[in-house]
């Protein structure tokens, strides 16, 4: 019998690029000739918002950055957020292409993204495709890691903790995943987590 019922993959650092993490917010602040400090200091509060739901982007923008008037646009700046979303080199991608097309087990994403960013970059790199279930942060209203959103996972799925596999780049999402009984991998490239794969019968 195939190990799983369910694989659940991060997106931003498994799959693609983060998208908005401290190195491209610091690649947007140069080329707007913002103040990165000033950026950071203002930035956690409204994202924790923003990607739980309860905000939207504009909010989450005059928070951060449009609180003053700006010689460049909202929609500027957000396009060029947009634009920091890449494959991720040696990412997971090619593996759960690879996965979808076996069709041993659902495939999911769960993973900590705003609404706006997240359907950008589900329909940008044909990640529905592979995925029957998006347990993303903005839908859930909780983000990782947070025991509740592993939990409210598992209740949407109706699979128990043990059929369940989760991937993450980040140690916490992972240790947060396995305390709740679910059985998760650290990713550091596609080679090693290939040869995990393997090692426990997925692939």
């Amino acid at each position: 019998m195939f190990p799983f019922d369910v694989i659940l993959f991060d997106v931003g650092g498994v799959l693609l690029t983060n998208g908005w993490d401290h190195r491209e917010r610091a690649l947007t602040a140069k080329y707007f000739h913002l103040d990165l400090a000033d950026l950071e200091a203002r930035h956690p509060v409204p994202d924790a918002a923003w990607e739980a739901g309860t905000i939207p982007l504009k909010a989450y923008l005059d928070a951060v950055v449009f609180y003053q008037q700006r010689d460049f646009s909202q929609d500027d700046f957000y396009g060029f957020m947009l634009n920091q979303s890449k494959l991720l080199p040696d990412g997971a991608l090619g593996i759960v292409e690879e996965l979808a097309a076996s069709d041993r087990c659902m495939l999911g994403a769960l993973n900590n993204e705003a609404r706006e960013t997240n359907e950008f970059r589900f329909e940008s790199f044909g990640l529905r495709r592979y995925f029957s279930v998006a347990l993303s942060s903005c839908y859930l209203g909780l983000r990782k890691p947070d025991p509740a959103i592993y939990q409210r996972a598992l209740d949407i799925l109706g699979r128990t903790a043990e059929r369940v596999l989760f991937i993450d780049d980040r140690v916490e999402n992972v240790a947060a995943a396995e305390a709740e009984g679910i059985q998760a991998i650290w990713f550091e490239g596609a080679d090693a987590l290939r040869s995990r794969l393997v090692s426990i019968g997925v692939l």
